[in-house]
């Protein structure tokens, strides 16, 4: 299994203190896996067990893997972001009381660049033959902000990725291309269900291209 050095977690999670974003969820994979997952960022069930993708949207993805004969133990999950971004909103409990709790948003671009270094160096070591991105944060962290999951989403692309140059702070291009293959996120068929029926065609096409 790999795991990112001990200090570079521990960077990352000083680099995006200072922002609303809590816990620290590990890329979780084989040293040589079939395909790397990239994702958006943990959510409160990936907090609190510390393994990527659980919860309804975990179960989603590993049927979408089943179908083309993987398993966890095959990919290697990780993130843009590897903190769960939390915003604070209001919940009324059954007996109308009304609480305060923290709610799952979308990481922002500085908490992308916070962990940006962590995806870098989750690629350069793995060196995945296949990059199957999971919603349009994801996509757009690894080929830039003009990518859009709704126009791409069952492409296979080869290309240079983005990786982020702390000297320059700025995003680069890599010198070498990988191959990705943009699909949807696993939760977004829970709000848009007609999602679904496009997400299931793009990993029966994900599978013709994996398989000898």
């Amino acid at each position: 299994m790999y795991r990112i050095p001990e200090e570079l977690a521990e960077w990352g999670k000083q680099r995006i203190a200072e922002y609303p974003c809590e816990g620290f969820v590990w890329g979780s994979g084989p040293e040589k896996p079939a395909l790397m997952l990239v994702g958006e960022a943990p959510g409160e069930n990936e907090v609190e067990t510390g393994i990527p993708f659980t919860g309804r949207a975990g179960k989603e993805l590993m049927d979408s893997l089943a179908g083309v004969g993987l398993t966890r133990e095959d990919v290697y999950i990780t993130s843009a972001v590897r903190s769960r971004p939390y915003k604070w909103g209001e919940k009324r409990k059954r007996d109308g009381e009304v609480v305060e709790r923290k709610y799952n948003r979308t990481p922002n671009k500085k908490e992308i660049i916070a962990h940006a270094p962590i995806l870098d160096e989750e690629i350069r070591a793995v060196k995945p033959p296949l990059i199957v991105t999971l919603g349009n944060i994801g996509l757009q962290r690894l080929i830039g902000p003009q990518a859009k999951i709704t126009q791409l989403h069952g492409t296979l692309i080869e290309t240079p990725v983005l990786y982020w140059d702390e000297e320059k702070l700025c995003f680069e291009e890599t010198a070498e291309s990988y191959h990705i293959f943009p699909t949807f996120h696993p939760a977004s068929v829970f709000y848009n269900p007609a999602v679904r029926e496009h997400r299931d065609a793009d990993w029966q096409k994900l599978g013709r291209l994996i398989r000898p």
